[in-house]
């Protein structure tokens, strides 16, 4: 982050960082799976042949007890269609009734899900219980929350009753905002201007603090009538079903964001390859650069058109990295992670919170919000970081002209560096990557990229590696492409090597038609 504001800061106004869209999963867990629901229904005395009957009038009561009020308030409204927009829906409904503040509206609709059904199994002759996936009705409460802006709850009217919580953290913030007088310029979800940009991350970071559980319960409990229907309720246990976390830019100028983010774009899809996205995600890359052979799944990078703006997406599975110019006013990287037991956060056990702490799995639940959004953090650090290396008006030739020439270094002379000879090229890609570009490599790691990781190479033939990639760094830095970092056997690019190296390598994977366009 530091890098990409040391390249472009003049041209910023400020930073910010900070949750975005939020959508947390209440889970009814006993109810979730066969042999908990069974145990639930044998504490109620509820056979499996009156499964079907019992759920059913649980329903109909729950229906009942929401559409009423509603209706008799103005404010139900049922949906044919369920992808139209319920946002666009609600605020049209507060518009009719002149709603600013509170319950603005109340929608249904019918909408696919996970429930619970007894079907009859022809070869055991019995019934059973089991989770398929069907359709049933969902309410959608939505409110204008004086603190926490628009949110709003969505509750599933069979069983497992599964109920969902959304809110955007950005409106949240203005909320913060408005309550100490701190001025701002919103345009929809992101910030272009905010008189003290500090105080505002300072705000943005309460958010990770906020006591979930006891506030999701609250929620919950105002529009949720199935703690009084059921005689023996069984408890939510919320998880974070979607997190983006964002960092903003805001540029003073949106002339000068629109002339660098067609350079950040072509970056994004030329430039960076499959490995620095995994490393930007937190994935282990082996040390040749290739990715682990136990990863499952592929890297993709999509670019399309939004309302918002022109966004570059890349995803591994099901966790995601992107950006795009809000507005042409703000650049955002978001990072969204939904498999987060693919990483590790410091912690205690589940089941013993006082208990000594270590390196488990991630959880989905909200105890380990303020984790994920700290490993999302570090994404956007890491795609940043890289994005720094984009020139923003230099062209080619003026960025490599001197790497040609040979130069000199230490009272001696360093041959030219040639960009079209596959050795240099190799070296080049191996110095550039995207994990090296904040701690740096060593010998060892250049030395395994060009030559591979063996146990069985000979030492001497270790040593005459060794002795090879010393001077081919001893190149580097003799055309400051690279620099040592003091007292450690790292070294980093420059910025004059990230620019060059971005550039170079940007060229040499372009075609012949995207080259006639750039000149």
């Amino acid at each position: 982050m530091d890098s990409f504001l040391q390249r472009f800061g003049h041209l910023v106004v400020g930073k910010l960082c900070g949750l975005d869209q939020l959508r947390f999963r209440g889970s009814k867990r006993q109810m979730c799976y066969v042999t908990g629901m069974l145990s639930w229904l044998g504490a109620m005395h509820i056979l499996l042949k009156e499964y079907k009957l019992w759920v059913r009038d649980v329903s109909v009561t729950l229906c009942k007890a929401i559409e009423a009020p509603a209706e008799q308030a103005g404010l139900y409204r049922y949906l044919n269609n369920y992808n139209d927009s319920k946002e666009n829906t609600a605020l049209q409904v507060a518009k009719e009734h002149g709603r600013t503040e509170g319950l603005i509206a109340v929608l249904g609709c019918v909408e696919p899900c996970q429930v619970m059904q007894v079907r009859g199994n022809r070869q055991t002759k019995q019934l059973e219980l089991r989770v398929e996936l069907a359709k049933c009705k969902h309410y959608y409460h939505y409110y204008l929350d004086p603190k926490y802006g628009l949110r709003y709850t969505r509750l599933q009217s069979w069983a497992p009753f599964t109920m969902h919580v959304g809110l955007n953290g950005r409106d949240w913030l203005a909320k913060h905002l408005d309550a100490v007088g701190i001025a701002y310029r919103k345009n929809d979800n992101s910030f272009p201007w905010i008189a003290d940009f500090a105080a505002a991350q300072r705000l943005a970071n309460e958010q990770l603090t906020a006591a979930w559980p006891e506030l999701l319960a609250d929620w919950s409990r105002q529009n949720n009538p199935l703690e009084t229907i059921f005689s023996c309720p069984v408890p939510y246990y919320w998880s974070v079903d979607t997190a983006e976390y964002a960092t903003d830019f805001a540029f003073a100028s949106a002339v000068a964001l629109a002339r660098l983010y067609p350079r950040l774009v072509q970056h994004s899809v030329v430039t960076l390859q499959s490995s620095d996205v995994l490393r930007f995600l937190g994935y282990h890359v082996r040390a040749d650069g290739k990715p682990r052979e136990d990863l499952a799944g592929e890297v993709t990078t999509r670019v399309k058109k939004l309302v918002a703006g022109m966004c570059v997406k890349h995803r591994v599975n099901n966790n995601q990295v992107k950006m795009y110019d809000k507005f042409g006013e703000v650049l955002r990287l978001e990072t969204s992670l939904h498999d987060v037991r693919e990483f590790k956060v410091y912690r205690t056990k589940e089941n013993d919170p006082d208990g000594a702490m270590s390196y488990l799995r991630m959880r989905k639940g909200v105890a380990d919000l303020h984790q994920r959004a700290e490993v999302s953090r570090k994404v956007n650090e890491r795609y940043a970081a890289s994005l720094a290396s984009v020139q923003e008006k230099t062209t080619l030739g003026e960025l490599t002209k001197d790497l040609g020439k040979a130069a000199p270094w230490k009272g001696r002379s360093v041959r030219a560096l040639n960009p079209l000879a596959s050795e240099d090229v190799a070296l080049l890609e191996a110095v550039s990557r995207g994990a090296y570009l904040i701690a740096g490599f060593r010998n060892r790691d250049i030395r395994t990229i060009l030559f591979g990781a063996s146990t069985q190479t000979a030492p001497d033939e270790l040593k005459r590696q060794s002795g090879k990639v010393t001077r081919l760094l001893r190149l580097l830095r003799g055309h400051g492409v690279i620099a040592k970092i003091a007292k450690t056997h790292r070294y980093q690019l420059s910025d004059k090597g990230r620019n060059s190296l971005s550039a170079l390598l940007a060229a040499r994977n372009a075609n012949t038609e995207q080259l006639m366009q750039a000149a």
